[in-house]
């Protein structure tokens, strides 16, 4: 027995060294040029190829025995692989409960007396028989042996620090991971900007210029920046995205760029929510270098903000008293601080249209301060007093004296449009009736008057035209038994009275005309005597 013991192990032992001397798989490398599929198929076939290169048939009919020495199979060995079992089984729940998970080799409990050399390194498992190797190791944590894969060659040229800066650039216009760490010295920096410059590709231009401003100090970048436009108008523009104000004013003085660098200043006052603090900073602006036409600009915003300032204080006191009837009838919907100058002009047409010149709040005062021209003027007056439905209002806003006396109407914007802003407001057909009256141009008169149902104009207009058959069309689109039906037939039919009594006058001044030729022009008889 223990001779067959002997020679099974060597016999064993010999066939291990044989494999192992002879095998035809290699390590794992990551230049291997072949995919993971193909890899992981070899490293399987690697681990599996332990159950058979040991399998022999002839085996089969050997006698197998214990470590005691016993015949596997056998009624006492049965007894005793049960109890051996569950005690191992025990055992190794205790362990796993008293130690920390380090290896998982560590927590395999040692055997006792189960396992023979042969079923060890076949791997099978027969109904009662042993546990091969891969169902022990099944009960750790850890199932996998084999060296993990990698990634293949590929993926890992993404990450490359050998990349040229025109190959740099190529790849981030394509969107893939590209670090930009590497180039570290100036010379480098320069050579990517240029290449991403030459790319015309204004995203992979701004990568650039955002690695170039973390990595350069602002002396080297504004320097560098100054010989190359394009990449300079990129930043410039990056810098006012980003909001980047207190950059892109040091970029401004170094260039030397006075105006740019006022207006950049100015734009600053966006980000000030609190007016009177607004107002002191517009105040610092007026001494800028700006140019002519934008220094008036500015002295307007301050003056407009000042006098918002005093207008919202007095109005918030005369709206909170409730004693001024236009602000109990029509309540502010919104503060007029930081609106513009339109804005402001129509509050004031609507809350203070009959004060004074001389107070802030007058629209006139507002108007003369900053040369509002008349069309802007009349148009922002005209839709705040037809809001409140004040036409007597309106009617003043275009009545003008000539200097005998005589009134005249007269509108800057066209009474076209006049009529157009009265109707949006919903004014009455008699008002509208006299501006569209006051149209001279009779097609577009027509129009309004069609549009909006005018129709004692359209009448008027087609019996000055002497239309008959366009009076008889529209009698067609008014109401029956309407006041404007008895107009068009009384028309109708006194064009008729007229048409024969003018016939009738044509006909006895064409009779007598051809009497009197016919008196002249017969020869006379003398009587002879």
């Amino acid at each position: 027995m223990y001779a067959f013991l002997s020679l099974q192990m060597n016999r064993t032992k010999g066939d291990e060294e044989e494999y192992w001397n002879s095998s035809k798989f290699k390590a794992f490398t990551f230049d291997d040029e072949d995919d993971e599929l193909s890899q992981l198929k070899e490293s399987k076939r690697a681990v599996n190829s332990l159950r058979d290169f040991v399998d022999d048939d002839d085996d089969d009919d050997l006698e197998r025995v214990s470590w005691t020495g016993e015949p596997v199979g056998s009624i006492s060995w049965s007894i005793k692989e049960t109890a051996g079992n569950s005690g191992l089984a025990h055992e190794g729940r205790e362990q796993l409960k008293s130690r920390n998970s380090f290896s998982s080799y560590a927590q395999l409990p040692k055997p006792t007396s189960t396992y023979s050399l042969s079923s060890f390194f076949r791997g099978r498992t027969r109904p009662g028989s042993f546990q091969s190797l891969s169902d022990a190791l099944s009960d750790t944590p850890a199932k996998s042996y084999a060296p993990e894969l990698g990634r293949p060659k590929g993926e890992y040229r993404d990450y490359s620090n050998d990349w040229s800066p025109s190959d740099t650039v190529r790849r981030l216009r394509k969107g893939k991971v590209c670090s930009l760490e590497r180039f570290r010295s100036l010379q480098d920096k320069l050579q990517l900007l240029e290449e991403a410059v030459s790319m015309h590709d204004g995203n992979v231009i701004t990568a650039v210029l955002i690695f170039l401003k973390r990595t350069l100090s602002k002396e080297i970048l504004f320097r560098e920046l100054e010989v190359r436009q394009i990449a300079l108008r990129h930043l410039i523009h990056f810098l006012k995205e980003i909001g980047d104000q207190k950059l892109l004013l040091d970029l401004f003085r170094f260039l030397d760029r006075t105006e740019e660098l006022a207006l950049s200043h100015y734009r600053e006052h966006l980000n000030i929510q609190d007016p009177d603090k607004r107002k002191e900073f517009l105040k610092t602006c007026i001494g800028l270098p700006f140019s002519a036409e934008d220094s008036a600009h500015i002295q307007d915003h301050y003056t407009l903000l000042e006098r918002q300032i005093i207008i919202e204080a007095n109005d918030r006191h005369l709206e909170s008293a409730g004693q001024t009837e236009i602000f109990r009838k029509h309540p502010r919907k919104a503060s007029i601080l930081n609106m513009p100058l339109v804005t402001t002009l129509f509050y004031s047409c609507f809350y203070h249209y009959t004060e004074a010149e001389g107070t802030f709040s007058s629209p006139i005062n507002l108007k003369k301060t900053f040369k509002i021209p008349d069309k802007q003027y009349v148009l922002t007056a005209l839709a705040a007093r037809a809001k409140l439905r004040a036409w007597n209002d309106v009617d003043a806003l275009f009545t003008t004296k000539n200097w005998l006396g005589y009134t005249k109407k007269r509108a800057p914007i066209g009474f076209h449009r006049v009529v157009e802003i009265l109707h949006k407001n919903n004014a009455p057909v008699q008002i509208l009736q006299e501006y569209v009256n006051l149209v001279e141009d009779v097609d577009t008169k027509l129009n309004l008057a069609t549009k909006f149902k005018c129709h004692d104009v359209v009448i008027d207009t087609y019996r000055d035209l002497k239309d008959r058959q366009q009076l008889l069309a529209y009698r067609s689109k008014v109401d029956k038994g309407s006041a404007e039906e008895e107009k068009i037939d009384a028309l109708l039919s006194s064009s008729v009275s007229s048409y024969s009594l003018s016939l009738q006058q044509a006909q006895e001044t064409n009779s007598s005309q051809n009497s009197t030729k016919c008196m002249f022009s017969r020869p006379g008889r003398i009587a002879v005597g």
